[in-house]
């Protein structure tokens, strides 16, 4: 390091700044010195990097510093990957990574935490998928990968965030003094790691076969079905509910604040009309199902 930059106060602030602006460009440090992010901080180009790192014995300022840029990608890529390992597996290791890479160039970690370090991974997969009017397949397959996304970072939001393991949950006894008449006006309450989704592909099956098999090969692509699934989380474990439509229809009209009986309302509008009078026997066992769980409705009171 030169001797003016040695005694200035703030040298060590910039020359971190510095090697930042370097071991992060997407193009190698040779280029990341001569960018202007850089030059501002210390006007020290690729021809010029002794004058800011010394080299060693065996390696050049620029081989060192490549050191460290190989390694600041290689473990935000590794972050990545362990967010989505599902969509990994299908992909490959080799394929992911770039897109990883190619994703970290559009979306590049800004925050001290790499906790919300994909959050944008679903919107960059999006905004890359092929068009459908020129590469159908692809595009169907890219839809499919973009859900499958969707649900491991779905997931991993639910793990990382709030769950219910302070609160009291809904239970059969919490309902049974209450009147039939009085269920209609009655608001549960959900808790926020409670999330649905409406999906193109069956994923969460899809996902649960990858992950019980050793060969993610031998698990067949499913067609485009939509899907309904509830995530939420109990006891620090993660738990995935496939739902049907009028299932999810009625649990979003409760997650919003409405009543039993709009919630209802709502679910009757999506079945046939010869349905209407196994929907009441039907919801009955959803609520039973969904209070064993604990995982659906905070205690009523």
């Amino acid at each position: 390091m030169k001797e003016q930059d040695l005694e200035s106060p703030h040298n060590l602030d910039r020359v971190q700044r510095w090697m930042q602006a370097v071991i992060t460009h997407p193009e190698g440090v040779l280029s990341g010195a001569d960018g202007k992010a850089a030059r501002e901080l210390i006007d020290a180009g690729r021809g010029n990097l002794e004058s800011v790192v010394t080299r060693s014995r065996t390696l050049e300022a620029s081989d060192r510093l490549a050191i460290y840029a190989n390694a600041y990608y290689a473990r935000l890529i590794e972050c990545i990957g362990d967010v989505f390992p599902v969509l990994k597996r299908v992909l490959g290791d080799e394929v992911f990574d770039s897109f990883a890479f190619d994703y970290l160039q559009t979306y590049p970690s800004k925050r001290y935490t790499l906790n919300d370090l994909g959050d944008q991974f679903v919107t960059f997969l999006r905004e890359t998928r092929p068009d459908p009017d020129e590469e159908q397949d692809e595009a169907d397959w890219a839809d499919l990968l973009i859900d499958l996304a969707i649900l491991e970072w779905t997931i991993y939001e639910v793990f990382d965030g709030p769950g219910t393991e302070k609160d009291k949950m809904l239970a059969a006894d919490d309902v049974a003094g209450v009147e039939p008449a009085a269920w209609l006006e009655i608001r549960l309450q959900t808790p926020p790691c409670l999330k649905l989704l409406v999906l193109s592909y069956p994923v969460n099956e899809f996902y649960t076969a990858v992950r019980s098999t050793e060969d993610e090969l031998e698990v067949p692509f499913p067609d485009a079905v939509i899907s309904y699934v509830a995530i939420s989380r109990r006891e620090y474990i993660v738990r995935r509910y496939d739902l049907s439509r009028p299932q999810y229809e009625l649990l979003q009209v409760l997650q919003a604040g409405g009543t039993i009986g709009q919630a209802l309302e709502v679910c009757a509008d999506v079945i046939p009309a010869e349905e209407l009078d196994q929907l009441v026997v039907d919801v009955q066992q959803w609520f039973s199902n969904w209070t064993a769980e604990r995982c659906f409705f905070q205690a009523i009171g």
